[in-house]
């Protein structure tokens, strides 16, 4: 088994929420120009967004507790973007088909950040 590095792990991460990014707003284009889909669209690309700001803000934190602060933010965007996908298909506004790598995708970034926060939360 290969050894990944604090760094390695850390650059994965804010690559992998940078392409979230990047891919949520490719998504985020695809929708109907439904007064309903603007609206949930907006909601749904602000957390989208933020996940990959806020994960990179992390990076720089300047203490244990800003790192923690930071990604605690990471986790709650994480969850509400899947909670905004969850609308945007279960409402009918789009179908499963193009939410279903966000969605998988998100579900891993909010595992895994949430796993990181517990481990710098037991170590405070």
């Amino acid at each position: 088994m290969e050894h990944v590095t604090k760094i390695d792990f850390v650059t994965g991460i804010k690559l992998r929420t940078k392409n979230f990014v990047l891919e949520s707003i490719k998504f985020y284009q695809t929708l109907p120009q439904t007064e309903e889909a603007r609206i949930i669209g907006r909601q749904f690309i602000r957390s989208a967004s933020s996940v990959g700001a806020n994960y990179r803000a992390a990076c720089r934190s300047r203490s244990k507790a800003e790192f923690f602060a930071k990604l605690s933010i990471v986790v709650e965007e994480a969850d509400e973007t899947a909670f905004w996908i969850e609308i945007l298909t279960e409402s009918g506004i789009t179908d499963n088909l193009k939410t279903q790598f966000l969605l998988k995708e998100v579900n891993e970034i909010l595992a895994i950040t949430a796993k990181a926060r517990k481990t710098v939360s037991n170590n405070k």
